[in-house]
């Protein structure tokens, strides 16, 4: 009898993965394909619900074709959170667009909320603060937006969720409108106390909370793939839901003692696993890392908006071939020539928390090359993970000595090394970059009772600092200064 093995969904924002994984925690077969994101005006950004489903549906025919669908005991699914979808919910179809995590169309609803006085109150319930990249005014936009939308969600004709709740809608054939804790805690609908759709929240977004899907733990049985629909087998059990930065951190920390990871993708999450629900002063987010066994996971992070889309946005502005050519480019130069780059393409998140910042490239000379600039976009990302990690140590009182990283752009060992320089600490790269989805797949086997050994993740490269300490500061200073231009430009302050 073969092994049984996990199917784990990972749908990203600008991929989407399936992998096969084993009781080991070993990838038997993975499949990818690159997923279109919409700009339609400045500070838009948007994505087709329904190619993000068809995507899944085609990855899950292509590892059903090349394995036995008898051997899949489970579905797994990891998500881009914050990422909001409405559908009708007699046919099943999107009424508008995928309106995802990076798009500022709601900044006007967030200033009105604040200018009215309910951030303090909002943070206080949800755990967020008033920002465009959570959904809960996205949802409010998309009922005013479209015609007769909110009329028909008053009515109970329309159905709203976040990416996992639109897969597992279409995995099940509507027979379930469902999402967990984790993804539920970034709606900022969510109250983290009594661990509820929160009616006065609901009140302050207007939004309808008939919309939203039922809140269940991670490790839940969330139904079972209904026929025909897909290629697995009809009854196939989907047996755990995470977001994916969360799935990410139940991997590391399920595989060391660490509970403190970056992952670096098209943005950026740093989380950190709390024994009760925190309380930050220096601009993180409180939120539920996971819900299982019974009980509730609390976590601190930070939310970077563009990370990994710096480096694609500065491939295509200097014209260079990928990613690997702009890092050639970058590592072709010892340093960037007083050139600084504040990637705010979609404004600035944690900790500064600015909707209106826009990206500025300051420090050009006559001497500056694209390589220089190269460079900057490079040092920026890691500038940006450093702002989070020094919000991280102030809020959970202690320096953070090490910290574990995964997504796409942690295999760029030039990246790493900047980190690991800028931030004054080791940076920890496990041998499996797939946390998400091996975080998730981990989490269905141990509910399904069916964890095995596991492949050793502990193993890591790692990157000490090899920057002096008052180099470091100098950077850090130019860095600090150019973000508060950026912001002072965009705000118009003096």
């Amino acid at each position: 009898m073969s092994d049984p093995l996990i199917l784990a969904i990972d749908q990203g924002t600008t991929n989407t993965k399936a992998l096969l994984v084993a009781p080991d925690g070993s990838v038997r077969l993975s499949r990818a394909r690159q997923m279109r994101v919409d700009y339609p005006r400045s500070g838009w950004a948007e994505q087709s619900a329904a190619d993000i489903w068809e995507g899944v549906a085609a990855l899950i025919a292509e590892l059903a074709a090349a394995s036995d669908p008898a051997a899949i005991a489970a579905v797994a699914i990891s998500n881009q959170r914050e990422t909001i979808v409405l559908w009708d919910a007699a046919t099943g179809k999107p009424v508008g667009p995928a309106v995802i995590w990076q798009c500022r169309r709601s900044a006007d609803r967030c200033a009105a909320l604040r200018a009215g006085g309910h951030e303090a109150e909002i943070m206080v319930r949800s755990g967020l603060g008033l920002d465009p990249l959570f959904p809960a005014a996205k949802i409010a936009w998309l009922l005013d937006a479209i015609p007769d939308a909110r009329r028909r969600a008053e009515a109970g004709e329309l159905r709203c969720g976040t990416i996992d709740s639109w897969l597992l809608w279409n995995l099940t054939g509507g027979a379930l409108h469902a999402t967990d804790y984790s993804n539920a805690s970034r709606t900022q609908l969510f109250n983290l106390d009594t661990l509820q759709w929160d009616s006065e929240l609901a009140r302050l977004f207007d939004v309808p909370l008939s919309l939203l899907p039922q809140v269940m733990p991670s490790d839940s049985l969330f139904g079972t793939v209904a026929p025909g629909l897909t290629a697995l087998n009809e009854g196939t059990p989907i047996h755990a839901v995470m977001g994916d930065s969360h799935a990410a951190l139940f991997e590391h920390a399920a595989a060391g003692p660490g509970r403190v990871k970056a992952t670096i993708g098209t943005g950026s999450s740093l989380m950190a696993a709390t024994d009760t629900r925190p309380r930050s002063t220096r601009g993180l987010s409180s939120t539920i890392a996971w819900a299982r066994n019974g009980g509730v996971q609390y976590a601190l992070e930070g939310n970077i908006l563009v990370s990994g889309h710096a480096a694609a946005f500065a491939t295509t502005l200097l014209g260079v071939e990928d990613e690997e050519a702009l890092t050639r480019l970058a590592g072709s130069v010892a340093d960037s020539g007083g050139v600084i780059f504040v990637p705010a393409l979609a404004g600035l998140g944690a900790p500064h928390w600015s909707s209106e910042a826009r990206g500025t490239i300051t420090g050009l000379s006559l001497a500056s090359t694209p390589a220089h600039v190269a460079r900057a976009t490079l040092e920026a990302i890691a500038h940006q993970i450093v702002d989070v990690l020094e919000a991280l140590d102030a809020d959970l009182g202690a320096p953070l000595a090490e910290l574990s990283v995964d997504g796409g752009a942690s295999r760029n060992a030039l990246l790493m090394q900047l980190l690991a320089d800028l931030s004054g600490r080791a940076i920890a790269r496990p041998a499996l970059a797939e946390a998400s989805a091996l975080g998730v797949a981990r989490l269905a086997r141990e509910a399904l009772g069916i964890a095995a050994g596991q492949v050793d993740a502990t193993v890591a490269e790692r990157f000490a600092p090899a920057l002096s300490a008052a180099a470091r500061d100098a950077a850090r200073t130019q860095w600090r200064a150019a973000v508060r231009d950026a912001i002072r430009i965009a705000t118009g302050e003096r």
